[in-house]
């Protein structure tokens, strides 16, 4: 099976390097490494099972983040899902947005 191409749009490149310094300084993690640790197995999860979830269509509050979204999930703990949105075009994957149900899953189905 060919692995798919995911791209990562520069502004969640910056969010994921945000989110990392944010759980090391709010306390999520004891170890700044382990904070690298959770965003990199959610960075190797998206990479390795996009493809393979069925793809749900975005609701339009996340238009803003573009057109024609659709989106995944992982389940990080029994508490945390991250919804991952993404383009698909070109049979290329380019995500674009990545939230979770503590911040924006109120606008999730």
């Amino acid at each position: 099976m060919v692995k798919p191409v995911v791209i990562f749009h520069p502004s969640v490149v910056e969010y994921l390097d945000t989110l990392g310094k944010q759980l090391f300084d709010n306390e999520y993690f004891g170890y700044r490494e382990n904070a690298v640790q959770y965003i990199q197995r959610m960075v190797d999860y998206i990479a390795s099972h996009i493809h393979l979830q069925a793809a749900i269509p975005a609701p339009e509050y996340f238009e803003k983040y573009g057109s024609h979204l659709k989106y995944i999930t992982y389940h990080s703990t029994k508490r945390t899902t991250w919804y991952i949105f993404f383009q698909h075009p070109d049979h290329r994957f380019l995500i674009r947005h990545i939230t979770n149900n503590h911040v924006e899953g109120q606008h999730i189905r």
